[in-house]
């Protein structure tokens, strides 16, 4: 059993991190962080163009050799007729978060961003109070709180906000460490889409299960398991590897 055990642990938690260093060293983008390319990745449309309200959560491989294991997320909002978007992100310098300090569909540092969420018109007009209340009251938002690990650090801030508006029915990629840490402080609840139910023990070590983020073992914030809806592996370092 033991045996069976390590092998398990090998294939589904080592190996995947080994493939994804691999691919990072083995790649010609590995480039000094303040030379990185942060500039729009045209997954927005002008603000000024677009007057209906918007709500866009992103999320794109962090800096540096950290990118093999982790992402960065971040949430971009826009008000009916506001010809600007805001973009919130939390991070580890200064005041955790920061308001329009990057370009709001900005390539993370050389990597390019992924839409895990989108929503335009009445939709996205209806969740913006919500969206801004969470990030208001934010329970971590003071200086000395970001946690790069296991949390709370950015995808903590973001799967909070998702979890305020449950109606999203998204989830976070599975290299968004610290998105399972419990950021309200309990080890037993709901999924942040509502869809199921998630057991943590401080981000270190967890179980969810629910119709929108599957089936997912938590081992010291690599996550590794099943996406049930659209059929595919979560895997440490990878991510989602499916249809």
């Amino acid at each position: 059993m033991l045996r069976i055990a390590l092998l398990v642990f090998f294939v589904v938690f080592l190996a995947p991190i080994a493939i994804s260093a691999a691919r990072y060293y083995l790649s010609n983008d590995i480039a000094d962080w303040r030379s990185a390319d942060r500039s729009s990745a045209g997954l927005l449309a002008p603000a000024a163009q677009h007057p209906e309200a918007v709500v866009r959560v992103f999320s794109a491989r962090t800096v540096s050799w950290r990118g093999i294991v982790a992402s960065h997320s971040w949430i971009v909002v826009k008000g009916v007729g506001d010809r600007a978007y805001q973009r919130f992100d939390y991070t580890a310098w200064g005041m955790p978060i920061w308001i329009d300090r990057f370009v709001p569909d900005g390539r993370w540092f050389g990597s390019a961003p992924e839409v895990v969420f989108a929503a335009d018109g009445p939709v996205a007009e209806w969740m913006l109070p919500r969206i801004r209340a969470t990030i208001a009251d934010y329970r971590y938002a003071r200086i000395g709180d970001y946690k790069i690990w296991p949390g709370p650090n950015s995808n903590t801030f973001v799967a909070a906000v998702m979890s305020s508006v449950p109606e999203m029915r998204a989830s976070l990629p599975a290299t968004a460490i610290g998105k399972d840490f419990p950021y309200d402080g309990r080890w037993i609840g709901a999924t942040p889409s509502g869809t199921g139910l998630r057991i943590n023990l401080g981000g270190y070590l967890g179980l969810t299960v629910g119709w929108i983020e599957g089936l997912e073992v938590n081992l010291l914030g690599a996550v590794a398991g099943l996406d049930v809806r659209r059929p595919g592996l979560k895997l440490p370092g990878l991510g989602r590897v499916g249809i």
